[in-house]
Parts: C-alpha cells; sequence; structure tokens
C-alpha cells in the first residue's frame, strides 16, 4: 500500500525530517503522534504530492507518487467547505475538478451519515461536527486508496470529539480504508488506531511503534480498562522523553 522510505525534507536551514520510514498496509489505520512542530503535516504534503522530499521514495502501491497530486484522499482540520456551495456540491468538489462528478454517489454517501435532509443546505446550516463528516466524505468519494487525516477533530468540544470518533471507527468498520491519522491526542490514537507511530522532535524519524493490541469493534469501555491506561502512560513517556514545546493529552 502506502511505503515511506528514508525520506529527508529541509526548508532552507531548517530540517524537518530525516531518514522517516515506515509502511500503511491496505486496510490499515495507523495514527501519527508526536511533538509540535515534529513536521506531521509537512509529511502529508509530502505524500500528497504538494511539496518534493529532499531525499528517499514514497510509493503508492509499488508506484512513486512523488509530487504527483490527487493520489490520496485528504481531510485537513478545519471542514474547508465552500460556503457558496450546498453540502451535495461541496461532497463532489474534487470529483468535479477531475472532471468525473457522480452526485447520487454523493447523496447515498449523505444518507450513510445522516445528512440526507442538509443535502441542498449550506455549510453554516450545520454544527461543526456535521461539517466535519462532509470533509471526510468528500474524502471518501473521491475513491483514493489511502485517507490522510491531519488532526480533524482537534477543534472540537470533548463531548462532540468523542462522538466524531465512534462514528469515524463505524465508516471505517465497514469499508476498510487506509487510513493515516495525524492527532496530538495519544487517548485518540489508542482508540482508534491499530499501529501508532511515535515521531521524536524535529528533524523527525519514528521512534517507536505501537501495537494497540484491543479488539475490534472498540467499545468505549476500553478506555477504562487497566491495559488501556497503561499504555497512555507507556506513549506518554515517549513523548515526554522528545521533551520540546508539545500538547499531549
Amino acid at each position: 500500500m502506502l511505503s515511506i522510505q528514508n525520506i529527508a525534507k529541509s526548508f532552507d536551514a531548517l530540517k524537518v525530517l530525516d531518514q522517516l520510514s515506515f509502511d500503511v498496509k491496505d486496510g490499515e489505520f495507523v495514527a501519527i503522534v508526536g511533538p509540535s512542530g515534529s513536521g506531521k503535516s509537512t509529511l502529508f504534503q509530502l505524500i500528497g504530492g504538494v511539496s518534493p522530499i529532499d531525499q528517499g521514495a514514497i510509493l503508492l502501491n509499488g508506484e512513486d507518487i512523488q509530487q504527483k497530486k490527487g493520489t490520496i484522499g485528504y481531510m485537513p482540520q478545519q471542514p474547508c467547505l465552500l460556503p457558496w456551495r450546498t453540502i451535495v456540491e461541496n461532497v463532489t468538489l474534487v470529483e468535479e475538478l477531475q472532471h468525473k462528478s457522480n452526485v447520487e454517489r454523493a447523496k447515498e454517501w449523505l444518507e450513510k451519515v445522516g445528512l440526507a435532509s442538509f443535502i441542498h443546505a449550506y455549510p453554516n446550516e450545520l454544527s461543526g461536527g456535521m461539517q466535519q463528516r462532509v470533509s471526510f466524505i468528500r474524502a471518501m468519494v473521491s475513491d483514493k486508496p489511502i485517507l490522510c487525516l491531519d488532526e480533524p477533530f482537534s477543534a472540537m468540544d470533548e463531548f462532540t470529539r468523542l462522538e466524531m470518533q465512534a462514528w469515524l471507527l463505524s465508516i471505517w468498520e465497514e469499508y476498510r480504508k487506509s487510513i493515516l491519522f495525524v492527532t496530538h491526542s495519544i487517548e485518540e490514537a489508542l482508540f482508534l488506531a491499530d499501529r501508532i507511530l511515535v515521531l521524536t522532535k524535529r528533524p523527525a524519524t519514528v521512534k517507536k511503534e505501537i501495537i494497540v493490541p484491543f479488539e475490534r469493534p472498540r467499545k468505549e469501555e476500553i478506555r477504562h480498562s487497566a491495559a488501556f491506561t497503561a499504555l497512555k502512560q507507556q506513549l506518554f513517556m515517549y513523548l515526554q522523553e522528545e521533551k520540546g514545546d508539545m500538547y499531549v493529552d
């Protein structure tokens, strides 16, 4: 599926990534945590073809996707919905740009996630959580082999965030898209992912890889288990070792 091979990236004299390597398998949910400023968003820019790498390789199903745009599905921190377009028009935007819009498929997806009555509404008529659902569906209907989600729930209140985590898992359990998920929340990473990659401080490389042992489908009760708490403390310790200015919860 996705193979990141010894990549490095600098901006002038600032080295952001160094010898960073990992894989994401078909249907796997991989979370990335690390200190603030360790290059997590930069990594997504490189995978998405927005910026060139200095060295190494980025392969998707064996194909070099360096500086090739449109090869991944992407969901940013903010929904980034166009206010003058209806919800269904926002969902079909990426496909329109690729000259293959499918309005009926977009409507079917919106119905699946409980937004059937908002198809012709505008973004300002939706709550923050509903807007993020639309943003995720837009990434899903693009039908890319992997979705890169960049802290999609970070701006939400705690209750909405928990609700959105459960919602995301329910969709992922059904369709098993490969997901690469950046988060500052250790608990979120543990609840959602199959594997967690802990990055070092800048220039970032992989410090630790954690295999999450909890069975699927995940239940809310797992958050209160001794095993969950122990892993959370272990991950926090790895991040503390990197020191620096960071936020984890």
